[in-house]
C-alpha cells in the first residue's frame, strides 16, 4: 500500500531536500507541499495525507497550532504529524506529545532514518526515540506541579493505571513484562485499552497524560 505524503515547513529548500529523499522510496507518495500552517489545513482538506513531516516554528499558523486544527476535526484527525526540529528536545516537545504528534524528527536526520520513520507512523507506531522519552519524562515529570487528572482516568482499571504509570517510565513493553514477572502481551493488551480509554493517538501522549495526571510507577 502507497503511504501519502505531504511536507509543511516555511523554507522551500528544507521541502525540496525531503521530497528528494521521499522520491526514492516506491511505497511512498508526495501528495502536497505547504510553507504554513493555514495552507497546510487547505491542502489537508483537498489530498489527505496519510503522514505529515511539520515543522514546528513556522508564520501564519505553527506546527502547534496546526497540530490542534488537525486533532480536533473529525475530517483531519487521522491523519499523523512528525514533527521536524533542529534540536533533540526543544520547548515545544512537550507541549507536541500532548497535541497529538507521532513524533520527532531532527532536520539532519539520515534519509533512511526519515523513510524508516515515514513508515512506522504510517503503521500506526510513535517515534519517539529512548533519548526524548528520558528527557521529556526527566524534564517534565520531575517538576513539582499540582496533578491534573485526566479526564476519564476513572474509567481505567487498576492494573492499567499502573501499567500506564510504568509506561511513564520510558521502559517498553517487554522490560515492563520483565519487572512485573507478566507476559509482554499481557502489558500489550492493557496499555492498548488504556490508550483507547484515554483517547491518546499512541505512546508519546499517553506518557504526557501520565505524567500530567500523576501516573507513576515505583521504580524504587
Amino acid at each position: 500500500m502507497t503511504i501519502r505524503v505531504a511536507l509543511v515547513d516555511d523554507l522551500p529548500l528544507v521541502r525540496t531536500g525531503l521530497a528528494t529523499i521521499i522520491a526514492t522510496e516506491h511505497e511512498l507518495e508526495l501528495v502536497g507541499e505547504a510553507g504554513n500552517g493555514r495552507e497546510a489545513l487547505e491542502m489537508f482538506r483537498t489530498v489527505h495525507p496519510d503522514v505529515v513531516l511539520c515543522d514546528i516554528r513556522m508564520p501564519v499558523l505553527d506546527g502547534l497550532d496546526l497540530l490542534q486544527h488537525v486533532s480536533s476535526d473529525p475530517d483531519l484527525a487521522d491523519i499523523r504529524l512528525v514533527m521536524l526540529t533542529t534540536f533533540e528536545l526543544d520547548e515545544y516537545v512537550f507541549e507536541s506529545l500532548r497535541l497529538g504528534a507521532s513524533g520527532f524528527l531532527l532536520k539532519d536526520a539520515e534519509p533512511e532514518r526519515i523513510l524508516d520513520a515515514i513508515k512506522i507512523v504510517a503503521n500506526g507506531g510513535s517515534l519517539l526515540a529512548p533519548s526524548v522519552t528520558r528527557r521529556v519524562i526527566e524534564e517534565f515529570g520531575s517538576r513539582r506541579r499540582v496533578a491534573k487528572p485526566h479526564p476519564r482516568l476513572g474509567e481505567l482499571t487498576d492494573r492499567e493505571r499502573e501499567l500506564v504509570g510504568w509506561v511513564a517510565t520510558g521502559r517498553s513493553n517487554a522490560e515492563i513484562a520483565e519487572i512485573l514477572v507478566i507476559s509482554p502481551e499481557t502489558v500489550r493488551t492493557h496499555v492498548s485499552r488504556a490508550m483507547v480509554k484515554l483517547g491518546a493517538r499512541d505512546r508519546g501522549q499517553l506518557i504526557v497524560f501520565a505524567i500530567e495526571s500523576g501516573l507513576r510507577a515505583d521504580t524504587t
